[in-house]
């Protein structure tokens, strides 16, 4: 438990939740707290109230001369705001566009406003985050009954920090930096009223200053913050509407990149400490093996190296650098069990998955409406099935794993970037044996993440907090490449089949889908068609693998499933797949505007040169709609070359369009990696691959050489922006490929099929 900023108040204390092996999300973990509190079981307790939250983030962020409100922000009195981003820093670019939306509310000068890391305490849980996710999980009505002070009181308990599910937008943004820069201009107004003598009425905002026009007086946000931080902010502020947005909306240009440029962002790989030592790691190949045996000697021969240290399924190398670490960890040969893995392999997870799926057993979770049985059999229906399979993947993060830990005087102290502090404070405690005010957690921008830094699917922190209690000097743990490759938390192997019914007019009767995978994504990945049957059945399946989530989640499967199927139907129909699926959506809906306006901008149905062909896809996830039409052919060898890419996209509210337009292209290029080259196999229970020399990324010159991204600003609910543009690349490029070439693809990746 983190520390009590007042001891004279008495909290309840409860035993920190443990790491799982399986992520349930961010959303599972809500309902089961508010589920909890609302019928009075004391199970999980209630850590801190909201006042002792604004004391402690008080006390760990506000200096002189500053004043804070809430736990969001804080007025210099030189008009500096800072902002303080729950979320972490991977390349996404949330922290400029945060800034945005609490800026623009609260009429600050763009040019004072600053944007930081929160710190990894219970005081900076993301009330925000549980907010936006609880309606999904408890029911709008359930959630609307709990007041703020409840929900605060489960996010500071779960505890929830998290990066991840495209929420920092749509979630932190919304709920908690709008109505914060609104809430704090409000009292800035109230406060200005009493010592101007006016009403507030006839004060107005702008660039950190308050003005009263009738009598030329102004008032800096500076002048002000004292007295505004003592007031009682409003919980539901008036918003400013869109025609009254300054910065939302605009192609602001991010704060993050200028230090990421000129190589003065530290990483958690560049970290240093004095007398540091560095550390690498072998874990056991097959997965769930332990450690038999090792001789230290060879090793410890090496110069530089001074400590061989041996977990229940790794061994480690500490020396004076990472250069000697590696030479003493290749000079052992650590004998390892395969835990009864070895018979696991990557044909044997297909054949158990289609027999799981096709034995007649019960799904474990299941959505859908109308008979699609009757459908099926209905007089005169032309039924299509196919079957469908998608490989593990990998993360690939650009920068491996690298934590620094130091134990002393009692406190476990750690470095790096990770996608859950608080979370992270929570497993290495438990893996020490600390309590978690033994853990102090420093949270570093990151290389890379694509939900691999979670850290209930992270060992590195287990392994990081275990080294740093045997080794006298802080260390810094660091994986080879190969180690990130072989021992990842991998998308979910996965294989479907899918059955659907045509009526005499070529409109879809039935529609099924029955897939065997880890994780469900029945609820996650909205099925947008309006069919009068529908089915989608989840069988769960678990390897000796840790699945996690990876960009996108289970919306890349479902979508390529899905998407690549409506093709296979509009064939048997004998329609252009573009118009197929128009006849399928609903008229006047946001899906059609967006596959519409694909088509459009594609130039959908003029002739290609022989050898081309063109493939659409739409996909809802997050929130966010995107239709994307991929061009395509295949080189001599068999490969595919891409050669445009267009992508529409309604997320509701464009916050940032030049970061938008960055986070499109690259999930629609992550999206075609991945559907091209990438997969992980498994041969005697362990991952075949070992680096980016048998896991192919994409490489320049094989991404599309033009891609248009187009924002449709619809006004709806603001969805997610990271991850929503992956999952209709491989269908759409899939598509282009039958119609290039005629072959139906049901398997990724794509190389696997020119090769063979």
């Amino acid at each position: 438990m983190a520390d009590n900023p007042n001891p004279d108040m008495d909290f309840a204390e409860v035993e920190a939740p443990a790491a799982k092996p399986k992520r349930k999300g961010v959303k599972r973990r809500i309902f089961l707290v508010g589920s909890a509190l609302l019928v009075g079981g004391g199970v999980f307790g209630v850590w801190w109230t909201d006042s002792a939250a604004k004391a402690k983030a008080k006390a760990l962020t506000v200096g002189e001369g500053e004043h804070g409100f809430l736990t969001w922000m804080k007025i210099a009195e030189d008009d500096t705001v800072t902002v303080f981003s729950p979320h972490i820093d991977f390349g996404q670019g949330s922290h400029t566009a945060l800034g945005q939306m609490l800026a623009d509310e609260l009429d600050a000068a763009w040019d004072k406003v600053k944007i930081e890391q929160a710190p990894a305490d219970l005081a900076f849980a993301n009330v925000s985050l549980v907010k936006g996710f609880l309606p999904e999980m408890a029911g709008a009505t359930i959630a609307g009954l709990l007041p703020d002070a409840v929900v605060g009181m489960i996010s500071r308990s779960m505890p929830v920090q998290i990066t991840g599910g495209s929420s920092a937008i749509r979630f932190t943004g919304e709920v908690g930096m709008r109505k914060t820069g609104a809430a704090v201009r409000a009292a800035l107004i109230a406060e200005a009223a009493d010592r101007l003598g006016v009403p507030a009425s006839e004060l107005t905002t702008a660039d950190s200053v308050v003005t009263h026009a009738k009598s030329g007086k102004s008032l800096r946000y500076g002048e002000l913050a004292a007295g505004a931080a003592e007031r009682s902010l409003s919980s539901d502020p008036v918003l400013k509407t869109r025609d009254q947005w300054k910065l939302i909306g605009k192609p602001i240009t991010r704060r993050d990149i200028p230090a990421k440029v000129d190589g003065s962002a530290v990483y958690g790989i560049d970290f240093t400490l004095p007398d540091m030592r560095v550390a690498t790691i072998a874990a056991a190949p097959v997965r769930g093996g332990k450690l038999e045996a090792v001789d230290e000697a060879p090793a410890l021969a090496i110069k530089g190296v001074e400590k061989v240290v041996k977990l229940d399924d790794a061994v480690i190398v500490v020396a004076k650098g990472y250069w000697p670490a590696t030479k003493g960890l290749a000079a052992l040969a650590p004998k390892f069990t395969d835990g009864g893995n070895g018979a696991m392999s990557t044909p044997a997870i297909y054949a158990a998955q289609d027999k799981l799926r096709k034995a007649g057993g019960e799904p474990d979770n299941q959505g859908g409406e109308g008979d699609v049985e009757a459908a099926f059999g209905a007089a005169g229906a032309k039924v299509v099935e196919a079957e469908y399979r998608v490989p593990f993947l990998h993360h690939a993060m650009m920068e491996p794993f690298a934590l620094t830990g130091h134990y002393k005087d009692g406190t476990l102290t750690i470095w790096g970037g990770l996608q859950d502090p608080l979370s992270t404070r929570v497993r290495a405690a438990k893996a020490a044996g600390l309590d978690v005010d033994q853990v102090v957690f420093n949270p570093m921008i990151m290389g890379g993440g694509f939900g691999r830094r979670f850290p209930d699917v992270t060992e590195v922190i287990d392994q990081i907090a275990l080294l740093a209690k045997q080794v006298p000097y802080p260390v810094k743990l660091v994986w080879s490449r190969e180690e990130e490759v072989r021992h990842g938390t991998y998308r979910p192997q996965s294989s479907a089949g899918l059955k659907a019914s045509l009526g005499a007019d070529g409109k879809i009767t039935g529609f099924r889908m029955d897939y065997a995978q880890s994780g469900n994504a029945e609820g996650e990945v909205p099925f947008i068609y309006a069919i009068p049957a529908t089915s989608r059945r989840h069988f769960a399946y678990q390897s000796n693998q840790i699945d996690g989530p990876w960009r996108s989640v289970n919306a890349t499967q479902i979508g390529f499933y899905t998407e690549s199927f409506m093709d296979e139907l509009a064939a048997a129909a004998g329609e252009d797949p573009y118009q197929f699926r128009r006849k399928h959506l609903p008229a006047g809906s946001r899906h059609l505007a967006a596959l519409d306006m694909v088509a459009k901008r594609s130039d959908w149905g003029t002739p290609l040169p022989e050898g081309t062909g063109r493939g659409i896809a739409i996909v809802e996830s997050f929130g966010t709609i995107v239709a994307e039409v991929v061009e395509a052919s295949v080189k001599e060898d068999g490969s595919p070359k891409v050669l445009k890419a267009w992508a529409v996209v309604d997320c509701g509210t464009t916050v940032n369009p030049l970061n938008a337009e960055a986070q499109i292209m690259g999930g629609l290029i992550m999206g075609l990696s991945s559907a091209i080259g990438e997969q992980v196999t498994l041969d005697k229970g362990a991952v075949v691959q070992s680096n980016f020399g048998d896991y192919p990324i994409l490489k320049l010159a094989d991404a599309p050489p033009a891609m248009d991204v187009h924002f449709i600003e619809s006004g709806a609910k603001t969805g997610g922006i990271g991850e929503p543009g992956l999952p209709p690349a491989s269908p759409a490029l899939a598509n282009a490929l039958s119609a290039a070439t005629g072959k139906r693809i049901r398997n990724l990746p794509l190389l696997t099929q020119a090769k063979a």
